[in-house]
C-alpha cells in the first residue's frame, strides 16, 4: 500500500510529480519548479524547508521496550538519558549493516525508532516476541525539516522554548505557532537545522507558516534531489546506496561511533560485528573528480591496472563547483591525495582522495548556535 504524505498538495503547487523512485512506500517530490542547486544555496546561506514524512517512525512502549531495542542494536541503550536521540549501528547476525536506525528517548518505558527501508520491523518483531513491550508505526505523523544557518532565526519568535538551549540531537514536545509539536535539533544537510514532528492535521499550516516566517530570510521549499546534493557534499551516508556489497560492517564504513564496543550483553550479530574489527575489507573515503558532471554510481576505481573501489554515491555539487563521489576503497589507498581513475559509461575521469565531508570538513555548522 503506497503511503501519501498530507504535503502532496504543496509538492504539487510547487511543481512536483511525484512520479519518481519513491522510498518507504511514499512518493517523493524529487524536484519543484525551482533548481535544485539554488536549493542548496538556499540552504548553505539562508534555509530550506523539506517534508522528510517518509521515514518510518516506530512508537515503542513498556517495561520491556528499552530492552528490546537494545537487542537489535549495537549501542548501549540503558544508558541513555530522556530527551535524547542515538543513531545505532544495527547488524545482522554476520555484522552486517541491515538499516538506518535512530533511538529516540522520549520518557522512561517510551520510546520512538526513526529508520530507513531495511530489516528494522522485522527484527524489532522478532525481539518483541513473548516481552512486556507493544511497538507501532506511526503512519499519523509528519516531518518536516528546516535546515540552514537561519533556521533558529526563522523559529525563534513562534516557538515555545529557547531554541539555542536545545543541544544536537536532543528533542522536546512545545508548541510552534500554537501546533503541538515534537522539535529536535539535527537533519541530513551538513547545516544547522531542526525536525518538527507532528500530526497530519497540522503539517499543512505549519508547512505553510514556517515558509511566511522565514521570507525575510531567504527560505525556500527544498526538493529531495537537493537533499541528495546537500548529503552527498557533508559525505552522510545513505543505507542501503553507500552500502552496495550487502554485507558491508560499520568499521568499514566508519560507523565506529555507532557501535558501542564495551556494551554489556548480547545483540543481534555482536560477535560477527566485533570479530570483524580490524579486518576491514575496504574503507569509505571520498573522491574529488577532474569531471563537469556526476559519475555514476557503481563505476569502479582504479590505480593503474588494479582495481581497488567503488564509487557509492556522486553528485556534481555547483555550490561547491566541484564532481564529488563518495567511494569505496581498499585499505591501502585511502591517504589523502591518492590519485585514482573512475571508469564509467561517459569515459575514464581522474580524481584525487581527499578529506570528507567535502562541505564543512571540521563538521562544525551543524551544531553551532545562533
Amino acid at each position: 500500500m503506497t503511503r501519501q504524505s498530507i504535503l502532496n498538495i504543496r509538492h504539487r503547487e510547487l511543481g512536483s510529480k511525484l512520479d519518481g523512485d519513491m522510498w518507504n512506500d511514499m512518493p517523493l517530490p524529487w524536484y519543484y519548479n525551482s533548481d535544485p542547486n539554488d536549493e542548496v544555496a538556499a540552504v548553505r546561506t539562508a534555509a530550506g524547508l523539506y517534508d522528510i514524512s517518509a521515514l518510518n517512525i516506530l512508537h515503542v512502549t513498556g517495561p520491556d521496550a528499552a530492552a528490546v531495542i537494545d537487542s537489535i542494536c549495537a549501542i548501549d541503550v540503558t544508558k541513555m538519558k530522556p530527551g535524547t536521540a542515538r543513531l545505532a549501528a544495527e547488524v545482522d547476525e554476520r555484522g552486517a549493516i541491515c538499516d538506518d536506525l535512530m533511538v529516540i528517548y522520549d520518557a522512561p518505558n517510551r520510546y520512538r525508532i526513526s529508520h530507513g527501508g531495511g530489516s528494522t520491523q522485522e527484527n524489532l518483531r522478532r525481539a518483541a516476541e513473548k516481552r512486556d513491550v507493544e511497538w507501532h508505526q506511526d503512519f499519523d505523523v509528519h516531518m518536516l525539516s528546516l535546515q540552514g544557518p537561519r533556521a533558529t532565526a526563522i523559529l525563534q519568535p513562534h516557538i515555545g522554548i529557547d531554541l539555542n538551549q536545545l543541544p544536537y540531537f536532543a528533542h522536546v514536545e512545545t508548541k510552534l505557532f500554537d501546533r503541538k509539536i515534537v522539535i529536535s535539533r539535527g537533519g541530513y544537510s551538513g547545516e544547522q537545522g531542526f525536525e518538527v514532528s507532528c500530526s497530519a492535521d497540522h503539517a499543512i499550516a505549519l508547512w505553510d507558516a514556517i515558509l511566511e516566517a522565514g521570507k525575510p530570510h531567504g527560505i525556500v521549499p527544498a526538493s529531495w534531489t537537493s537533499l541528495e546534493l546537500a548529503r552527498i557534499e557533508a559525505a552522510l551516508l545513505f543505507y542501503p546506496f553507500d552500502m552496495p556489497e550487502g554485507d558491508t560492517t560499520p568499521w568499514e564504513v566508519n560507523l565506529d561511533w555507532m557501535v558501542d564496543v564495551d556494551k554489556p550483553g548480547d545483540y543481534v550479530g555482536k560477535a560477527a560485528l566485533l570479530n570483524a574489527r580490524g579486518k576491514e575489507r575496504f574503507k569509505q573515503a571520498g573522491v574529488v573528480v577532474k569531471h563537469e558532471g556526476p559519475v555514476t554510481a557503481g563505476a569502479k576505481i582504479f590505480i593503474g591496472n588494479e582495481e581497488v573501489g567503488v564509487v557509492t554515491s556522486a553528485s556534481f555539487s555547483r555550490y561547491l563547483m566541484q564532481s564529488l563521489a563518495m567511494v569505496h576503497l581498499k585499505p591501502g589507498h585511502t591517504a589523502l591525495g591518492t590519485k585514482v581513475e573512475i571508469r564509467d559509461a561517459a569515459g575514464n575521469f581522474s580524481g584525487i582522495v581527499t578529506k570528507t565531508p567535502f562541505y564543512d570538513p571540521m563538521r562544525l555548522r551543524t551544531r553551532v548556535a545562533a
